[in-house]
């Protein structure tokens, strides 16, 4: 994954995971942004890519996921996404946002013009099932506790509509 410091400790085991875009810049405020973020994940799992709970915010998404290939799952993730919103803003004319990815890009990254995701995924490997339950309460309930929502499936963008059976944006795995 980059130059980050952080490591997928047991390949093939779950991991809860954040992708946070340069700067904190909200740029998951309209749907089409989130719906690449779906699509690749939806593309990903057809490629062996488990997903147990996730949630998109303004300008970052938790999830647990696990694959054999975890960390090349994710390389592709974030360079497949980074690419299509950056499309998407070039398209959409959002210069504001654009000069912002360019401004604050790292020095290193010489070969474009944008950043869009910060360094690394700060992998978190869940050791067991107490672990796994707590990842996927915080991930919950992270719009509730910053006060968009009153209740965690009230948030569109989550998976804890699929923990009370209902029907979510993304089909995710509860059995671990």
């Amino acid at each position: 994954m980059g130059r980050s410091r952080y490591q997928f400790t047991e390949p093939g085991m779950p991991h809860f995971m954040t992708c946070t875009v340069l700067h904190w810049i909200p740029v998951f405020t309209r749907p089409e942004t989130v719906e690449i973020l779906l699509d690749s994940f939806r593309y990903l799992m057809k490629d062996s890519l488990r997903v147990y709970a996730y949630i998109i915010l303004e300008n970052h998404l938790h999830f647990i996921a696990q694959s054999e290939q975890l960390d090349r799952h994710m390389a592709r993730f974030r360079s497949y996404t980074a690419k299509q919103l950056i499309r998407f803003l070039q398209e959409n004319k959002v210069k504001t946002i654009l000069d912002q990815l360019a401004f604050y890009k790292k020095a290193h990254k010489r070969d474009r013009a944008y950043q869009f995701w910060q360094e690394g995924v700060h992998p978190e490997w869940i050791q067991n099932e107490a672990i796994m339950r707590q990842k996927i309460a915080y991930i919950h309930q992270n719009p509730v506790n910053r006060g968009y929502v009153d209740r965690p499936e009230h948030w569109r963008y989550s998976s804890a509509r699929n923990y009370l059976g209902m029907e979510g944006l993304l089909k995710v795995c509860r059995e671990w």
